[in-house]
């Protein structure tokens, strides 16, 4: 079996990959030169634990070009980016790809759309768009089969997850689904092609929304003078609460973006835009404490340790660092840049003595884990202030080294002096009296019901 897969980013490859390893001949395509010349020179685009050795494996199957040629198999992997100042999602390398394909689309062919996309997408752009080879569906096959992976386990999620498969009919589904099931050993879960659009969109939805919860009681904590971590942690003790973890902001290609597709084309959409307003709000909420810990500082500097939009991954799309780094700018702080993840970023990327060097305010944005065995007696700061945006530094240490530390949501401290004789505001761990709330991420809300929904709705 042949297969074409249109788009080499972070779910094409991996996908195009896997179904070579498993025994199919693959034709990755993609329309940045840099990215067929990078793999055509046996190097990968952009990291992914595990994907040297998948490359290796099955690189003997696997050919890039720029341009598809006739397949079994057209697979569409292409971004989806948002519009910012619309909301509205930019379908148009969605229907590049289609256009791409319909020269070389013959009758019997599979064509399966993974990119995300508002509801209708499929009947609406895309089949219209192939049907421009002569050829109608049904004459040739067709689904959609949205991607559940996460950048930092791509390759664990790929094959172990459950997978959505929506048909434009039962040839369909249960071609796309036995090609699936070469590679895939989660439950393949059957449907209509609107559906599996719908259903995608809306799991990124609920955790978007359950986000903002726990951004929102953050903020009350704060409020109410108590600490929320502790919080949290206890009201999870209820075998029916699952609150989810505060933080900075929401990034990445699908949580922050997923709940506008959704609602692009609706009027009933309270909540979810609601939620996104809390999420995108954060960065500027994280700011107003910098700003009140600053107060007193001339000129201040301020550290932004952690670029990428979750921990122990170099991806920064739609990290809740851009708003940040841009308000704060905007504001005059000056600021400096340190991610040991990230190979790239809008601002210049220091290592952490740099980074530090001279600073005012620390700012933990992104919970990688090593940032949580960082030593603070080695930083050379002016000031010492840490803003733990993500609840991860052991606070003892930092407050032992005469740190002010502010934690996001906890509300519980007394007001303290921090150095420089700067009035800090409630929430800061007095120097050797921090109190530290363990708190593990709570489990991920299951969004399936374990026995599923096979056939057609």
């Amino acid at each position: 079996m042949k297969i074409c897969v249109l788009g080499l980013g972070y779910i094409g490859l991996p996908t195009a990959l896997l179904f070579a390893a498993h025994g199919s001949d693959v034709v990755g395509v993609d329309v940045k030169r840099s990215v067929v010349d990078c793999l055509n020179r046996g190097n990968l685009p952009f990291g992914e634990p595990g994907l040297d050795d998948l490359y290796g494996e099955a690189k003997s199957r696997f050919l890039v070009r720029t341009e598809p040629e006739a397949a079994d198999v057209f697979l569409i992997a292409v971004p989806t980016p948002l519009d910012p100042a619309t909301k509205v999602s930019n379908l148009s390398y969605v229907k590049s790809a289609a256009d791409m394909i319909a020269p070389h689309l013959r009758r019997g062919n599979l064509v399966v759309l993974e990119s995300t996309v508002p509801p209708g997408t499929s009947e609406r752009v895309v089949i219209p768009r192939l049907e421009k080879s002569g050829v109608a569906v049904g004459d040739f096959l067709y689904a959609h089969c949205p991607e559940r992976a996460i950048p930092g386990r791509t390759l664990q999620e790929m094959p172990g997850n459950n997978r959505i498969i929506g048909g434009y009919d039962r040839d369909s589904t249960d071609r796309a689904t036995a090609i699936y099931q070469t590679f895939v050993r989660g439950q393949i879960y059957q449907t209509d092609t609107r559906t599996a659009e719908f259903v995608k969109l809306m799991e990124n939805t609920c955790r978007d929304v359950n986000i903002a919860l726990a951004n929102e009681f953050a903020q009350l904590a704060e409020e109410c003078g108590i600490n929320v971590w502790e919080a949290i942690t206890l009201a999870n003790k209820h075998p029916r609460v699952t609150v989810l973890n505060p933080g900075p902001g929401v990034g990445g290609h699908c949580i922050a973006v997923d709940p506008w597709f959704l609602t692009e084309n609706s009027t009933r959409c309270r909540m979810v835009s609601t939620a996104r307003e809390i999420n995108d709000s954060m960065p500027n909420y994280v700011l107003r404490v910098a700003r009140g810990l600053l107060a007193g500082v001339r000129d201040p500097t301020i550290s932004i340790l952690g670029v990428a939009y979750k921990g122990n991954v170099g991806d920064t799309r739609e990290s809740p660092a851009y708003k940040f780094i841009q308000l704060a700018e905007n504001e005059g702080y000056a600021i400096r840049c340190h991610d040991p993840y990230a190979a790239e970023f809008t601002h210049p990327l220091m290592n952490l003595p740099e980074a530090t060097a001279g600073s005012d305010c620390i700012v933990i944005l992104t919970d990688h884990d090593c940032f949580r065995k960082l030593d603070p007696a080695g930083l050379r700061v002016r000031t010492k202030l840490v803003i733990d945006a993500r609840n991860i530094l052991d606070h003892e240490k930092w407050t032992d080294q005469g740190f002010a530390v502010r934690v996001l949501g906890d509300g519980s401290s007394v007001q303290q002096t921090v150095p420089g004789d700067i009035a800090a505001p409630a929430g800061l761990y007095p120097a050797g009296a921090a109190r530290s709330i363990a708190s593990s991420s709570p489990p991920s809300i299951s969004l399936l019901s374990p026995n599923g929904r096979e056939g057609y709705l």
